[in-house]
């Protein structure tokens, strides 16, 4: 199983950035998805699931309405749509997977891609 999570990069605040996470090796349809990110010197923090079959979608409440999560069963791909961004969302973004329905919890997730490093500075 890998995932493979690219996008990030330098923005400016306000600048949005969609980051993307493949995933091969496992049939997504039996799978949850989920998008955490670690700030130098903080834990890690849940951000967006998404459960594949069915598209059912969760946000971190203090990131809806400016992070949107997605997914392409077709192409075996996740997305995070970050908008309006602001210097607390920099960090390592990291996509995960778990079987069944997604959970908030990173513990829950067995596997994990090597993240993504997103910066928002002026």
């Amino acid at each position: 199983v890998q995932l493979q999570a690219s996008g990030g990069g330098l923005v400016q605040p306000g600048d949005s950035l969609q980051l993307s996470c493949v995933v091969s090796g496992l049939n997504v349809d039996d799978y949850g998805m989920g998008w955490f990110r670690q700030a130098p010197g903080k834990e890690r923090e849940f951000v967006a699931a998404i459960q594949w079959r069915g598209g059912t979608e969760f946000v971190a409440d203090s990131l809806k309405g400016r992070f949107i999560i997605s997914g392409d069963n077709a192409k075996n791909t996740a997305y995070l749509r970050m908008d309006i961004l602001r210097p607390d969302d920099t960090g390592v973004y990291y996509c995960a997977a778990e079987k069944g329905w997604p959970t908030l919890r990173a513990e829950g997730y067995t596997y994990w891609g090597p993240g993504t490093l997103v910066t928002v500075s002026s």
